[in-house]
């Protein structure tokens, strides 16, 4: 099969169609590395299903930089789960799972790849890592599906992202939510959520290369 044709996007759509009709709520771990972009994605899921965002990444440079990111995330939660996100009415509370920090994870799934290039073989390795703990979690708590937020962002690889997301749906047994998040304007609504809720929003992406790249431009 040729995946370079594939229109996630689609799937992603038939698939809430495919849970109005049931009138189901599946539950969902949700990987997010950010509040902002978690806010666009939350707004597309959050009538479909029962969300638990899944704050795993190993890949950000520092103590500091990871729990900034984490309170941002949590904060957003809150204020959905209060109702003050006009734009964002879960059917059920969104709840939270968060990891501790844990760069010597990520150090060592991208050892020898220091000089690959941003968006090469290092971050198909960090997705991977991110992804992988987001399944291995998403099947130990019985969660009807994984997904990720990272789709959202026009930085990322989607196919990369969904391709990974498929083997570790067959390996481990548990539904992957097939996405690309950017489409539909999603990426620029992540940008307009943030401003209006007062979301911090890094301007890299967490490693220290893509931080090291940003200063150079």
């Amino acid at each position: 099969m040729n995946t370079d044709n594939i229109n996630y996007n689609l799937i992603l759509k038939n698939k809430l169609k495919e849970l109005e009709v049931s009138n189901t709520l599946p539950t969902l771990l949700l990987h997010s590395c950010c509040a902002p972009c978690s806010s666009a994605v939350l707004f597309r899921l959050c009538k479909h299903f029962e969300i638990t965002v899944f704050y795993y990444n190993p890949n950000i440079t520092d103590e500091n930089e990871y729990q900034k990111r984490l309170t941002e995330q949590k904060r957003f939660i809150d204020l959905i789960n209060s109702g003050l996100v006009d734009e964002i009415k879960p059917i059920k509370p969104i709840k939270l799972i968060s990891c501790d920090f844990s760069k010597l994870d990520w150090e060592n799934e991208v050892e020898g790849l220091e000089k690959e290039p941003e968006g090469g073989a290092r971050c198909f390795k960090c997705y991977t890592l991110r992804l992988l703990k987001t399944a291995i979690t998403a099947k130990q708590n019985n969660f009807d599906y994984f997904g990720t937020t990272l789709t959202v962002s026009p930085y990322k690889n989607s196919k990369w992202l969904n391709e990974i997301g498929k083997a570790l749906e067959e390996t481990h047994k548990v539904n992957f939510l097939y996405s690309d998040f950017k489409k539909e304007n999603g990426y620029k609504l992540s940008i307009e959520l943030s401003h209006k809720y007062g979301l911090y929003r890094q301007n890299y992406c967490g490693c220290v290369y893509s931080k090291a790249q940003k200063k150079e431009q």
